[in-house]
């Protein structure tokens, strides 16, 4: 590596990425096009309140030309989000709660637990 602090910053900032298209931001619009979402305060992004401690582990493979040189791109965008997805799913299974769509925000947890709680109350015909 170059540059240890340019790489973890990479891998970061992906990984937030990831965790916050998975938890949090929806861009949404109304009925005629126009985005409902015109601050920060309406368009839900990850804080460091929302993104646990990240363990960076680095296995350095030269590239084939010269220098050795290859980049590092965003890589933990890749694999936060389904991570991140599939535990939310795991832990709302036993509840009967499937995710369809994301964001998984804290609101459409509680949205589908509740639907999920009142299919079970329905009496069966």
């Amino acid at each position: 590596m170059i540059n240890p602090n340019v790489v973890e910053g990479q891998i970061a900032g992906g990984t937030v990425q990831g965790i916050g298209g998975a938890l949090l931001e929806n861009l949404a619009y109304d009925p005629d096009g126009n985005p409902l979402a015109s601050t920060f305060v309406d368009y839900l992004l990850p804080t460091t309140t929302e993104v646990p401690t990240i363990e960076y582990g680095h296995l350095e493979t030269p590239a084939p030309g010269p220098g050795g040189y290859k980049g590092v791109g965003e890589g933990g965008a890749i694999g936060s989000a389904p991570a991140v997805v599939n535990t939310v799913a795991d832990a709302l299974a036993p509840f009967g709660v499937k995710i369809t769509s994301l964001p998984a925000s804290p609101a459409t947890i509680v949205s589908l637990l509740e639907k999920a709680r009142r299919s079970s109350a329905a009496p069966t015909p």
